[in-house]
């Protein structure tokens, strides 16, 4: 019996630069370097691309590595997924003259010494990385609180390529990846376990985000008294879950 189909387009990006607004096609990107975070907590937002093999450079520590891609029909698990490759984004972060916003080992200094490329969930060698990089204010207590703002700060930046990817042609998607649900009556039903952290600041993680895994509408198992959740493969593979470790 056949279920719900996920499809999934790929657009990849063959340039991404720098501009004063945001605009995509089906194979370049242009974002904004200038970017208003309008919270009071955060004293600098800064915003770098590094080309492909250019990870020379100092950051604060690694909070999350985030791929770019957007619901275009349906819900999470369902319908057509439009996400970007070719291009990462890198969220790193500190706080003045204080801690490094991290809790079980910071990754702070050359990025090419704290980043593996090419594994499931990190950029690849030729990709572009968007680098953002939040500062909070001297003094400002690290806790869950400023944690989260920051992911909120970067997932509202996202959020602006997001808009522009769902209006992509999905013709002009480089692969089409299609994924059925199928139910088939009298089989064995198989079950994937998989624990995950959701113990503290930086040790969260988010189910069922407006967006592919994006923040913004996600339920935290920290605030689910962390209960077990029923996904389906398909949920598991449009970005249900969001890990921030």
């Amino acid at each position: 019996m056949q279920g719900e189909t996920l499809k999934i387009k790929v657009f990849h990006m063959q340039e991404v630069i720098l501009g004063d607004r945001f605009q995509l096609s089906p194979d370049r990107l242009q974002i904004k370097q200038d970017f208003d975070c309008e919270d009071a907590a955060i004293q600098k937002l800064t915003i770098r691309l590094l080309p492909p093999h250019q990870q020379e450079i100092e950051t604060n520590t690694i909070m999350d590595i985030i791929p770019i891609s957007t619901k275009v029909l349906g819900v999470l698990g369902t319908g057509i997924t439009h996400t970007l490759t070719g291009v990462s984004v890198v969220m790193t972060g500190a706080i003045e003259e204080g801690e490094q916003m991290h809790e079980f080992g910071s990754s702070e200094g050359v990025l090419r010494d704290h980043l593996v490329l090419n594994r499931a969930g990190t950029p690849k060698a030729e990709d572009t990385i968007i680098l953002v990089d939040l500062l909070a204010k001297k003094g400002t207590p690290f806790n869950r609180g400023l944690c989260l703002k920051m992911f909120a700060i970067v997932d509202k930046y996202i959020q602006e390529i997001r808009e522009s990817l769902k209006l992509l042609d999905g013709k002009d998607a480089n692969e089409i990846h299609v994924y059925e649900d199928n139910v088939h009556p009298g089989k064995p039903k198989v079950t994937l376990v998989k624990q995950v952290a959701g113990q503290g600041a930086m040790y969260d993680m988010l189910l069922y985000p407006n967006e592919p895994s994006g923040f913004t509408g996600g339920i935290s198992i920290i605030d689910m008294n962390n209960m077990p959740i029923f996904l389906s493969a398909n949920e598991y593979r449009d970005g249900a879950i969001r890990s921030m470790v």
